[in-house]
Order: structure tokens, then C-alpha cells, then sequence
């Protein structure tokens, strides 16, 4: 099968496992990046990986920040992907058999090596039921484009206030 992956900074070491073992399992593997631990910015990566996805170059991905949470937030974005953030074995096979997840996201920070590459193997593993999972797919499909209204956040929603604010000194020193 091949792969795509990638990571930030914050996933860099754990992606450099998940590359090898992937490789030693007989995948085909193209590594998007990041190419060392030096601070860079997630969501170019994840939408990088998006676009390649989509476009065909790669049946799955993988996408590693410290938490998972922004690269699935990011990659999510983008129309026909699910990128699942999984933190165990059980949340990696489900993601595959009950919501046809196509990205894998975990945090480098959060998840370790073990449990990362047994949540790797199922993922690559593990067909998708179809049958009630797909009209549920469907759905979110159907409804995955731009969709705005009551209920829905985002930039004019009324919680704008935030958008533009600085990062505290917390939020940097966390970035780092």
C-alpha cells in the first residue's frame, strides 16, 4: 500500500519510527516532511498531505503534530478527507471499519511508540464495513463543504474576538 505521512516538529521522532516500520512491512512510504525538529508550522503539513491524498498519490495517510488535534482539525478541512485521531488500538480499527477514515492522526507528544505502531498496523489493515457505516459517510460527505448557520462556529458566529489575538507567552513556549 502506499503511504503518505508527514509531522511537525512535535511529531518528527515518532514519524521517523512509524516511516522505518512501515517500510519493513513492505509499504510504500513517501515521507512529506518535516525533515528535522526544528519548529515549523502544522497545518502546511497537513494540508499538504490533503491535497496528495485527494489528488491519488498515496490509498491512506498519517499525520503526527504533539497532540493530533491540530492536524486533524486541518486536515478535516478539506473535502473527502476523514482524518481520525486515534489514541489506541480499538479508536485506529473503528475509524477504519465504522467511518472509512483515509488520514491517521496522532500526537507525538501523547501516543508511544508501541501503541503507535500497533494503531498504524490496524489502520493499514482494517476494511471498511460499509453497509449502515457508508449511508452514515455519505452524510458527512453530503454535508462536508462549507456549511454555515445556527449551530455552526466559526468566523461569524460571534465569537470572533479571539481570531485575531496575539499568542500569550504559554502558547509560545509550547509551539517550541
Amino acid at each position: 500500500m502506499r503511504i503518505l505521512i508527514a509531522s511537525d516538529h512535535a511529531g518528527f521522532d515518532l514519524k521517523a519510527l512509524l516511516v522505518g516500520h512501515a517500510r519493513d512491512e513492505g509499504h510504500d512510504v513517501l515521507d512529506l516532511g518535516t525533515a528535522t525538529p526544528a519548529s515549523v508550522d502544522y497545518p502546511d503539513f497537513a494540508h499538504d498531505l490533503a491535497h496528495r491524498v485527494l489528488a491519488g498519490e498515496g490509498e491512506r495517510g498519517v499525520l503526527i503534530c504533539g497532540t493530533g488535534i491540530g492536524m486533524s482539525i486541518t486536515a478535516n478541512r478539506h473535502r473527502g478527507i476523514r482524518a481520525a485521531l486515534c489514541h489506541d488500538a480499538f479508536t485506529a480499527e473503528l475509524a477504519r471499519r465504522h467511518n472509512d477514515a483515509n488520514v491517521l492522526c496522532m500526537g507525538g507528544r501523547t501516543t508511544g511508540p508501541g501503541v503507535a505502531v500497533q494503531m498504524l498496523d490496524i489502520f493499514l489493515a482494517t476494511p471498511f464495513e460499509g453497509g449502515r457505516h457508508q449511508r452514515r459517510v455519505d452524510k458527512v460527505e453530503e454535508q462536508g463543504a462549507a456549511k454555515t448557520g445556527p449551530g455552526v462556529r466559526g468566523p461569524g458566529s460571534g465569537n470572533d474576538s479571539a481570531l485575531g489575538a496575539a499568542p500569550s507567552k504559554e502558547d509560545k513556549e509550547r509551539e517550541s
